[in-house]
Parts: structure tokens; sequence; C-alpha cells
């Protein structure tokens, strides 16, 4: 068994079994499926989340296998995630608890307590009326650099997020006033239950994440400059010399958004899509 718990939580559970204390907490539920259930609640008048993990069973761990695909099988994986991006200086969520136990990985229970990251918008949310409503050029401008400046950071030491979209960068606002246009963006990366940690990334995860962010904005209204900005704060070299060595990584990025795009479409026409969970989800 492993257990990490935070002075506040940790005298709030005194002489109780954690994890029986974490299946009776109640609050807003974000999020609940067969194996996962994400709740907003609140302590002493303060908010967290808690994102309690239940065995997947073998059927989940094979299926996954034989598609390709790394199991979930506990919130270890989310926990290392915020630990990584913390040592590397990407804002995320900060932990209050963590809980594993048991050996078999089709059976483990698992919890993860981060604190609410209160008075903050998701880019999703933030960028949906920008072909409406444009915003303003220099706010935009350093709001590009700094998603592109977090995405090399990432990638560079091996993270991959495997679920980067917009909805998961959080952009911290004045309370009840929205993002400060005037102000440097101060973003923070959410949602890591999927991240993969690798001494270095292969191509493919790395073309994974950015197809799914450069997907994510499709519908944004961004220019060519904008995406031209983008290429060359994320790696890092004059533009000319960017698009030169980087074509085939640029092309197959494009694939991979394209590709997402079409299987959506597919599903939106087939019904199986479902409700996307809210925004702060992970919070």
């Amino acid at each position: 068994m492993t257990l990490h718990l935070r002075a506040d939580i940790a005298a709030r559970w005194a002489g109780r079994d954690p994890f029986a204390a974490a299946q009776q907490l109640q609050g807003e539920i974000f999020r609940q499926v067969k194996t996962r259930r994400t709740l907003r609640f609140e302590a002493d008048g303060k908010y967290y989340f808690i994102k309690i993990h239940h065995g997947v069973g073998w059927p989940e761990i094979l299926k996954n296998l034989i598609s390709a695909r790394l199991p979930i099988v506990s919130a270890r994986q989310e926990w290392l995630a915020i630990r990584r991006l913390t040592e590397l200086g990407v804002p995320t969520m900060s932990i209050a608890g963590f809980g594993e136990r048991g050996w078999n990985p089709a059976r483990r229970e698992s919890f993860l307590i981060t604190d609410e990251l209160a008075d903050t918008v998701s880019l999703e949310t933030l960028c949906a009326d920008w072909p409406q409503h444009r915003p303003a050029f220099a706010f935009k401008r350093r709001l590009i650099e700094r998603v592109a400046e977090i995405s090399r950071r990432l990638h560079e030491n091996g993270v991959c997020h495997r679920d980067f979209y917009l909805c998961h960068f959080l952009l911290q606002c004045q309370p009840g006033a929205g993002p400060d246009p005037q102000s440097e963006p101060r973003l923070s990366v959410i949602d890591l239950h999927r991240a993969m940690i690798r001494k270095r990334l292969g191509r493919r995860w790395i073309e994974k994440d950015i197809g799914g962010l450069y997907f994510s904005s499709l519908d944004i209204g961004l220019t060519q400059t904008d995406l031209l900005r983008f290429v060359r704060c994320y790696t890092g070299q004059p533009l000319r010399e960017a698009l030169i060595t980087h074509a085939g990584f640029l092309r197959r990025v494009q694939a991979k958004a394209d590709a997402i795009w079409q299987r959506t479409r597919r599903k939106q026409e087939q019904g199986k899509l479902p409700t996307p969970p809210a925004d702060v989800e992970g919070r």
C-alpha cells in the first residue's frame, strides 16, 4: 500500500481508513464511469477535487493491450505526472493526497486529491467565441507562445499528455473579471490521468499530442500566422529553418488532426459521442 496525505487531509481523516474516507466523500460529481469517479468537495471552507479509481478488471486490461493502448489501472499515473510537471516548472494541480492499495492490477484501488484551481477558465471556453470576437493581438500572441513553450518543455523532457486539448489548459483569471489581456498568461495543465513519462518520447507520441492540440484549435479562428508562430516557438528555431527541418513532422501532425476530426464527425453522426465533461474536471 502507498499512502501520502498532506497535513490538512491527514488531520481530517485521523483514525479512519483513508480509502473508506475517500469513498464516503460527498460533493459535486463531475465525471462518473464504471471504474472512476471525479468529484469536487469542500472541507473547512476549502475546495478540493478527488479522483477515485476502482479495479478495471482483466477484460478491460486485455482489451487495451490488444489495442496497443496502455491500460489505466490506478491514480498513480496522474500522481507521478503531476510531480513530474512540478519538477519541470510547468504549472499544474497541487497534490493534497494519494493512496493506492492492491497488488492485483485488475482490482487495485486508488485515489488522488488535488486542490481546486479556482478563478480559471479553460482555453476551450475562452477561445470559443474568437471567430466572432477577435481577441487583442498581443494577448493572443502571448497565449500561443505560452502554449508552445509548455508543449516543448513537456515533450523535451519525456512527458506525453495523451489528451492534449485546449480544454486541459486552464488560464488564471481575475475573480469576477475574466482574464486580463494586458498581463502575462498564467496557464496550468490538468487532467493527467493518461499521461506517459519516458526518458525520451518516440515520434508517434509527440505527433499524437500536437495533433490533438491542433485539432482542438481548428474552430477558434487561428490564422496561418498564428500557426507559424506556434511552430517557431515550439521548435525553438527560426521559422524558415523549422519549416524545412520539421516538414515531415508538420505533415503528420496535420494528418493526425484530420483523422481525429473525421473520427469525431463519424461518432457525432452515429450518435455515439458522449457529452463532453465539464472543463473543470481535474482541477
